[in-house]
């Protein structure tokens, strides 16, 4: 059998052979409001860089676009612009609330979908619904800052602009003829009831690296594009290959008017002060909508150029614009850039992308393999171009304003070895355009499936010197790369490991490369967060935001210290991990059987600290038989009764090892065997168990023992504490009548069941972990209950749903609660998908019930999609779960 071709192409750019992967959906959808772009006295980062600037000011550290893509390094760019003849603004960007403008934070207010994409992306589509009418800018902007944080977000669907179904949908695709050969077609529906006319500009540009003066890697001398006498645009730049921009003529048979200007800032605009050239980056708004002929360049000639079309398009129907850049020596030649050849690439490449998710979707229903595809195609256009060099940053450049004095002493000032250039799976490329690390390690599950390469890769880039602190501390986000996440990157590294090869043949370098550096991270851990030696752990937020009675990243008002079951139990995830990873290593190299040893002892200590068996406090409750918080200070000590994820976090750190496999490495088996006869003290937090008829066991490494995990699983599997409908929530149900209250000095700190938005502003007040159904921590529960099931077996049954006398084995609970959450995008009986709430267009309308958001959160009853609309990294383990529910 034929090797299917995208499998040829990622081995091909893996080898290095061709570098199938160049140019790729790079271009971020927000740079505007970031960190990396502020230069701000104080950080102000939402103000310093504001939407109404974007379109006239040049970004320092990256750009971006509608339905974009970029190079690798982000030098030259392409997306698309479109005029409805209404705007006000050229639509080249997605509009959404800054943190302080929304009432529950940053929020794009835009309508746009990712439809497909092969890993190489040799093929690739996204949707964006465009209205006809204005696009309603100030109504947005005011009507949310009305409403507070009680109430639910104002989107554009809420505005009225897509009544009488008024808008268009606007198709952007991609085929790759070869590495840097690619198409473009870019088709415009018109669902209204009339004929409407478009501007579409597909923008070709540079990335501005030669104004500011600096050094580092990247910047370079100023590249130019040009027209030449066949119609042909020239693009030359000092590190990229030439390239031939070419445009089809419009449906009307007439070649399209190309623009040219310079990718500078409008200082006149702006700052009221003179520029080299008079040519500026705004300078297509300001030709289309404001009828400025002189803003572009007559000469055509710049670092930024787009043909203009106009199209007409009836009601009902459709009109297509079709581009190419290709290398000049990938060019096929005159009479072969569009007509059939063109339209046969993006055939072929189609078919290619779905015989490639034939052999990647398990068999299942076409409602399954629709989310599935989606999902994979939201998990790859959410690569990014990621650029930010703290140094630099904090200083300035050569050529521009010195930054103000007190940056040195503010936001990132210990990471000034930072250096990040490079492509990164973000959380979501408009609200949070940036990488954030433990997001990361979750989006890489999926990621093995269609790329091992890139998976690995990123999971041995956040351990790079260049990332990685000297300390051993992962960067977090851009926001304060000192935050703590969960340590969750070594539990990602071993199961890319085991995804992306078969049992002998899988990348032990790989795995042995991350061993290292992890082995930092993990001291770092235990010297920064345990710095009394009691094996009981701090660490902050720990990326659950709003979960505590108080903010856990700052001083407690109460003084003293709180002890942290989630933070110790990620310790204790971490370290059990490591274990793992050492004896899998030790396999094939003995030397790693001491590592072992020292892992398998640490975590036994941890354990014992967790449950209080060997004197001192401990985290376990045994009145209400769950982990908790622990309060202590000078004059009490007090658990913080609050059912939550932090007291679920515990079932997570679990491993059984097999005697039949540890007997074969005999320091680790004999410090093993000295370690269960000479300290009952510690040993007795371990099970063992053999089956009929085998002569040797295996022990189960865990932090509940059998009783304590049934009474955990008892609150888990409750619906109405942890079980919803659609997944396990983050807080119990129970809190909704019996909200945890503690006051101090007065004051009243409470936490209650909020199964959607947050009602608080703690961490800006987008996030909530209160109630909602976060699909990462529900992934990790899955895999605790598989394990479990790996050694208990058929001994081992509890209700499902607890009250329900309905008997299950842990890994048909597994399957359960992966079905609850695929259920999350899969219509009813009624066509809703619960992702979309009670939005009726999704529901009723043939030209939006397909199409799938994979929100940041859900709501904990109802399942409704909350938070950012486009979080697919970790979001994406659906396509997980799906596969355990098409299995079964």
């Amino acid at each position: 059998m034929a090797e299917c071709p995208e499998r040829k192409r990622l081995k091909e750019s893996e080898t290095r052979t061709k570098n199938w992967k160049r140019w790729g959906p790079y271009l971020s959808e927000r740079q505007w409001g970031t960190v990396r772009e502020d230069y701000s006295p104080n950080g102000e980062c939402w103000d310093y860089f504001p939407h109404d600037d974007a379109r006239a000011r040049a970004y320092r550290w990256g750009e971006d676009g509608l339905m974009g893509i970029t190079d690798r390094e982000c030098r030259m760019c392409f997306c698309i612009a479109l005029w409805n003849g209404e705007d006000t603004i050229l639509k080249e960007r997605l509009f959404g609330l800054t943190g302080p403008q929304g009432n529950h934070g940053e929020d794009v207010k835009e309508c746009y979908y990712y439809l497909d994409s092969t890993p190489t992306h040799s093929y690739m589509k996204a949707l964006y619904k465009y209205p006809q009418a204005a696009y309603p800018y100030a109504h947005i902007v005011e009507e949310n800052a009305r409403r507070g944080v009680e109430q639910p977000e104002f989107e554009l669907e809420d505005t009225g602009v897509f009544n009488k179904k008024k808008y268009y949908d606007v198709f952007t695709e991609y085929a790759k003829n070869g590495p840097n050969d690619v198409l473009c077609r870019v088709t415009v529906a018109n669902r209204g009831p009339e004929t409407a006319t478009i501007h579409v500009l597909p923008q070709l540009w540079y990335r501005n690296t030669w104004i500011w003066g600096c050094t580092h890697e990247g910047c370079t001398m100023k590249p130019k594009m040009a027209m030449q006498k066949d119609g042909k645009v020239l693009c030359s730049h000092e590190s990229l290959k030439k390239f031939y921009y070419v445009c089809d003529a419009g449906p009307d048979g007439n070649k399209p008017k190309v623009l040219f200007t310079e990718n500078e800032t409008n200082m006149e605009r702006l700052y009221s002060v003179d520029h080299y050239t008079k040519f500026y980056r705004d300078a297509f708004h300001r030709y289309v909508i404001e009828d400025e002929v002189s803003a572009v360049d007559a000469r055509q000639r710049g670092t930024k150029c787009a043909p203009l079309y106009k199209l007409e398009v009836p009601a009902g129907e459709k009109r297509t614009v079709k581009v190419r850049f290709m290398a000049l020596d990938e060019d096929p030649g005159e009479g072969m850039y569009f007509g059939e050849v063109f339209d046969k690439i993006f055939k072929d490449r189609i078919q290619e992308a779905d015989d490639f998710y034939s052999k990647i979707i398990p068999i299942c229903n076409k409602e399954q393999y629709r989310v599935a595809r989606q999902a994979y195609a939201s998990l790859l256009w959410s690569k990014q171009f990621y650029h930010y060099i703290v140094k630099d940053w904090l200083n300035g450049d050569k050529d521009q304003p010195t930054p103000p004095e007190s940056r040195l002493k503010g936001r990132n000032t210990e990471w000034k070895h930072l250096f990040n250039r490079d492509v990164v799976s973000m959380p979501d490329k408009w609200e949070y355009p940036w990488y954030a690390s433990w997001d990361l390690a979750f989006h890489m599950i999926p990621f093995a499936r269609v790329d091992p390469d890139f998976a690995k890769e990123q999971l041995l880039l956040f351990l790079r010197e260049w990332y990685m602190a000297p300390n051993g501390q992962m960067p977090a986000y851009e926001f304060a790369f000192g935050d703590v996440n969960p340590p969750v990157h070594a539990w990602a590294v071993f199961r890319v490991f085991k995804m992306t090869g078969k049992r002998g043949e899988r990348d032990r370098q790989f795995l042995a490369r991350c061993f290292q550096k992890l082995l930092l991270n993990f001291t770092w851990w235990v010297n920064r967060k345990d710095p009394d030696g009691k094996n009981i752990f701090s660490g902050g937020f720990l990326g659950l935001d709003n979960i505590g009675v108080f903010d856990r990243s700052r001083p407690l008002p109460t003084g003293g210290t709180l002890e942290q079951a989630d933070g110790t139990a990620w310790v204790a995830f971490f370290c059990v991990v490591m274990l793992d990873i050492a004896l899998e290593l030790a396999r094939t190299d003995p030397s790693y059987e001491d590592m072992a040893s020292k892992f398998f002892e640490h975590f036994v200590s941890i354990v014992d600290a967790m449950n209080q068996m060997a004197g001192g406090g401990g985290l376990w409750d045994n009145n209400d038989g769950f982990y908790y918080d622990v309060l202590r200070t000078d004059t009490c000590t007090q658990p913080m009764r609050i059912r939550s994820m932090v007291g679920l976090v515990p079932l997570f750190a679990s491993l059984t090892l097999d005697e039949a496999v540890t007997s074969k490495m005999p320091g680790f088996n004999k410090r093993l065997q000295w370690f269960m006869k000479y300290r009952p003290d510690l040993s007795s937090q371990i099970a063992y168990m053999t089956s009929d008829g085998e002569v040797s066991g295996r022990h189960l490494l865990g932090i509940p023992d059998k009783k304590k995990l049934k009474k955990v699983l008892a609150y888990l599997l409750d619906e109405n504490e942890f079980l919803s409908k659609y997944g396990i929530r983050s807080l119990s149900k129970a809190h909704a009548d019996k909200p945890f209250t503690v006051n101090v000095g007065g004051e009243e700190y409470k936490v209650d069941y909020v199964p959607g938005e947050s009602s608080t502003y703690l961490f800006g007040g987008n996030s909530n972990w209160r109630g909602p159904i976060w699909l990462c921590v529900n992934y990790l529960i899955i895999e605790a209950l598989e394990r479990y099931d790996f050694f208990y077996g058929e001994v081992f049954k509890v209700e499902c749903p607890t009250g329900s006398g309905n008997l299950m084995r842990l890994k048909d609970c597994a399957k359960e609660i992966s079905r609850r959450l695929s259920s999350l995008f899969l219509p009813d009986e009624n066509g809703r998908r619960p992702c979309h709430g009670e939005n009726n267009m999704y529901k009723d309308d043939p030209n939006w019930k397909d199409l799938i958001l994979f929100y940041e959160y859900f709501h904990g009853d109802n399942g409704r999609g909350c938070g950012a609309s486009h979080q697919t990294g970790w979001t994406a383990v659906v396509v997980n779960c799906l596969e355990r529910v098409c299995s079964s």
